[in-house]
């Protein structure tokens, strides 16, 4: 099966990958769907995690978003896996046009990888409210409670798609028209159930669609090749 994933890769100089948080797992980073994911995790509130990571939840319970958002969506400490670093050789080859990634942790770019679409964001992007200065992630990390600017004292947010808030169209585009123009599709650690990210997959036309991921997906009979393993084993 990894013979013909190769004779994929080798027969093509216009793939494009389309990567969830499967692809970050073995980076010691938790997905959000799995028995182990962050969903199934007891948090110290009384909302759910999709509550406590909402756009409402963020304006109205500043020190608790914050508190949360440090201890589960952060993880400075991880490394790029095999995944990252296949995925940026390939980059480096010629052959891989754009990584479109729903992932916030920037790994793929620590791995190398020029070309990424990050469609909810990155947790190290971060901005005032009030006057729009850039920080990083140390910044965020170091604030003792709410993160403020020291310009203005308007309070830095992450720069990550919270829910109930729209993703950046000009991203989307993009995604778009490089899903639409790729020869092949791997699609990998992505359960497919978050829209509108999991309605790409249908703008592509090209000539092969490869899904690595452990479970089942809506889209494995659509598939030419479809292999259940970990996608760092599988690419690395």
């Amino acid at each position: 099966m990894h013979k013909e994933l190769k004779e994929i890769i080798e027969s093509s100089n216009n793939i494009v990958f389309f990567g969830g948080a499967g692809v970050s797992t073995e980076s010691n980073i938790p997905d959000f769907r799995s028995a182990t994911g962050l969903y199934n995790q007891k948090n110290q509130t009384t909302y759910s995690v999709e509550e406590v990571l909402s756009h409402g939840y963020y304006v109205h319970h500043r020190k608790e978003f914050f508190d949360f958002y440090k201890h589960h969506l952060v993880f400075p400490e991880a490394k790029p896996n095999a995944a990252h670093i296949a995925l940026a050789k390939l980059e480096e080859r010629g052959k891989l046009k754009a990584v479109i990634t729903q992932n916030v942790d920037g790994l793929h770019q620590a791995a190398g990888s020029k070309n990424v679409l990050e469609l909810h964001g990155s947790v190290h992007r971060n901005y005032c409210e009030s006057c729009g200065e850039r920080y990083g992630l140390d910044f965020v990390l170091a604030a003792a409670d709410i993160p403020t600017c020291p310009k203005c004292g308007g309070v830095v947010r992450p720069d990550v798609v919270l829910y109930g808030e729209g993703l950046d169209m000009n991203v989307m585009e993009r995604a778009v028209r490089y899903i639409a123009a790729a020869d092949v599709l791997i699609i990998g650690g992505t359960s497919l159930v978050v829209y509108p990210a999991a309605g790409l997959v249908s703008y592509f036309r090209g000539q092969k669609l490869v899904l690595i991921n452990r479970d089942a997906t809506s889209q494995d009979t659509k598939a030419d090749l479809v292999i259940r393993e970990k996608i760092g084993e599988v690419l690395g």
